[in-house]
């Protein structure tokens, strides 16, 4: 029976019905072809043109189903990668619109006799994240394009970067609130000490003018020493008179006051701190970005400092140096048990070891390994200590 004419009611008929998905067990994948009922898939399945398709198909049947397969896999994975991207998605919306379209591949001549088994063969392939709810299998692209994962790279580089930046600055301030808060409470607890004389004739003589002025909060060092050395010096003088024992035991007094007005005023210097602490043969971090990648966030090692805010450094990766000032650098915390210098703060250029890392108050347990007090355990903030070279 020929074919109706075109644009005839019959052949406008067939089209209508032809529109659109027809059912799957109609289909003859091998000829690629599409019949609307059982009748015209008999026919057509007992023609030449099918006959021949199968002698061809029956010489290497695996042949076939492979080339199925990676059609039905490359375009399942293509509609993918560009309706959805990499966005996680139920596998059954992907399949429904993967099959909308009339000339697709149909399963069933595939390897995977599931849609579910082709999901879980895209998981194992590592082609797809895949994970199981209870609405169903759920599939997510994976984007393994070289220009894509140098974007994403560069991305979260900068991202980290940004948020280097920030908890630098948000440190630095809390650290600044936290001694501010320190000195407050320093400055303002007053310290009592008891009074004692060592006989009962001692008279004990108050200076009203030194209390007056030691009573604000910026206490003067000197005239608490004139204070304390009128005091030693007049119950000196009205001790010359009583027993050797006790002359011995004002001498000792005296000394250990003028030892307490020494380590005060030791202390009141060693605690001014500078806005200056490069030091010689440490290691520093390049923080600036204005040299390129080659040397942002390396490692190097001060060689000379100039003018106090200058430094001339050698990378240690390439050798080069540089000459660069100080709010380019950045220290360097070591690992537990190496050797650091103290740069600022009370106990500048001291050599200690560190212990352990406060994470919490942005600090680090050193032990003094150089001066008078080594052996000593203090906190020291990041930014005022850093490796040895």
């Amino acid at each position: 029976m020929g074919k109706a004419d075109f644009l005839s009611p019959k052949a406008i008929s067939n089209r209508i019905k032809a529109k659109g998905l027809q059912k799957l067990r109609w289909y003859c994948q091998m000829c690629q072809k599409q019949c609307r009922d059982e009748n015209g898939f008999k026919c057509h399945c007992m023609s030449e043109s099918h006959q021949r398709q199968l002698l061809l198909a029956s010489e290497d049947p695996t042949k076939f189903m492979d080339y199925f397969s990676d059609e039905f896999k490359s375009d399942f994975l293509e509609l993918l990668r560009r309706r959805f991207g990499t966005k996680r998605v139920h596998n059954n919306i992907v399949y429904n619109e993967y099959i909308s379209y009339r000339e697709h591949v149909h399963m069933n001549s595939t390897q995977w006799e599931t849609l579910t088994d082709f999901t879980k063969w895209l998981g194992r392939e590592g082609l797809c994240k895949v994970d199981e709810t209870p609405k169903g299998w759920y599939i997510q692209y994976i984007d393994r394009d070289p220009e894509t994962i140098r974007r994403q790279e560069e991305q979260a580089r900068k991202k980290k970067q940004e948020m280097d930046d920030e908890e630098r600055s948000a440190r630095f301030i809390e650290e600044q609130v936290r001694r501010g808060r320190t000195s407050k409470e320093t400055d303002e607890t007053p310290v009592y000490t008891e009074l004692k004389r060592e006989s009962e004739e001692e008279k004990v003589a108050f200076n009203l003018g030194a209390s007056s002025s030691i009573a604000g909060p910026s206490k003067s060092s000197s005239v608490l020493g004139a204070s304390a050395l009128k005091t030693a010096a007049s119950s000196s003088t009205k001790r010359k008179d009583t027993s050797s024992s006790s002359d011995s035991r004002g001498e000792k007094k005296k000394k250990s006051a003028l030892e307490e007005i020494i380590e005060m005023e030791e202390k009141k210097k060693q605690s001014v701190r500078t806005d200056y602490w490069l030091q010689p043969n440490i290691v520093v971090k390049v923080i600036t970005k204005r040299l390129g990648e080659k040397y942002h966030k390396k490692k190097a090692i001060i060689m000379e400092v100039r003018d106090k805010y200058g430094a001339v450094v050698k990378m240690i990766d390439s050798g080069d140096k540089l000459k660069l000032d100080q709010n380019h650098l950045e220290t360097v915390i070591p690992a537990p048990g190496k050797k650091v210098l103290i740069l600022n703060g009370p106990y500048r250029d001291t050599e200690a070891v560190l212990e352990g890392i406060d994470e919490k108050n942005f600090c680090a347990t050193l032990t003094l390994d150089s001066g008078q007090q080594k052996g000593e355990r203090v906190d020291v903030a990041y930014e005022d200590f850093s490796k040895l070279a």
